[in-house]
């Protein structure tokens, strides 16, 4: 299988809010094969969780009906209520958003719930912050095993996972194949200049269970870089070579291509960006 041939999904927050039948059809008739969920810091997106059973079957139904599927869950609703925070109170509401996740996947048919690599996000990282998420993570990695589901850490837009190498000591930790990375290429060439050698780490070890497509600009000295909202081209992220990298190893995963809705029609800069990203994946 070439790289050209992984399937490729939409970032729901990259169309406008909609019933799910509508959004499934807009990224369908857009060429993609997937959407992946968004559960952010939003009331509206934190309600999913909470769903009745008849509301789940609707989704599950929408999905049926379209033929678009929903592997996966983009939480970063954690932002909020931090796995580190602090704060017992904030703390005890990360865990069980991530366990509502990892129950709401089950129901529904998500395969990975992909979680944002942050310790904490409105309050000082600390040792004893990360050393919290750590053991916490660990917790809720063995609740998703016992379930069949992947929880994934993302590669973010801070410090404290930036990088595949610091993912590979969280899991020297947690040691379980229900725990996986999933690199953004944008963060990841943001905070680092040999982003490639990063993916190869992961890669090598077979840990990689997805991959975000998004371009940014670095993190300077002068400058705290640009993370989302840049067009593609524009940033630093050398698709080609991470591409290539992904070729090499084989990589069959999902391609998730990472946009946001700002109000208007962005129908034609998604299918541009899409057409974009195909060109690189040919090349």
């Amino acid at each position: 299988m070439m790289l050209a041939d992984c399937p490729m999904g939409l970032y729901e927050k990259a169309l406008p809010p909609a019933e799910w039948p509508v959004l499934l059809s807009q990224a369908r008739d857009l060429g993609f094969d997937f959407v992946e969920m968004s559960i952010d810091e939003s009331e509206e997106r934190l309600a999913r969780l909470k769903w009745s059973t008849a509301q789940r079957q609707k989704l599950v139904e929408a999905v049926l009906h379209t033929g678009m599927r929903i592997p996966s869950i983009c939480l970063s609703g954690n932002r909020r209520y931090p796995l580190g925070s602090n704060d017992p109170k904030l703390c005890a509401a990360g865990i069980e958003l991530v366990r509502d996740a990892v129950d709401f996947a089950v129901d529904v048919g998500v395969r990975i719930v992909m979680i944002a690599g942050y310790d904490v996000y409105y309050e000082e990282s600390t040792p004893e912050t990360k050393e919290r998420f750590r053991e916490n993570l660990g917790h809720l990695v063995r609740y998703a095993a016992g379930r069949g589901v992947t929880l994934s850490v993302e590669i973010m837009d801070t410090q404290f996972m930036s990088s595949i190498s610091r993912f590979l000591h969280l899991r020297e930790r947690i040691q379980s194949p229900w725990l996986t990375v999933y690199p953004d290429l944008g963060n990841l060439s943001g905070w680092n200049e040999n982003a490639a050698e990063e993916l190869e780490l992961g890669l090598r070890l077979g840990v990689v269970s997805a991959v975000h497509l998004k371009d940014t600009r670095p993190v300077a000295c002068d400058s705290p870089g640009q993370f989302r909202d840049l067009p593609f081209g524009e940033g630093c992220v050398d698709f080609p070579r991470l591409f290539r990298v992904l070729e090499r190893y084989g990589f069959a995963g999902q391609l998730v291509l990472e946009m946001w809705y700002h109000g208007e029609d962005e129908t034609q800069s998604i299918a541009e960006a899409k057409a974009w990203i195909e060109r690189k994946l040919k090349a």
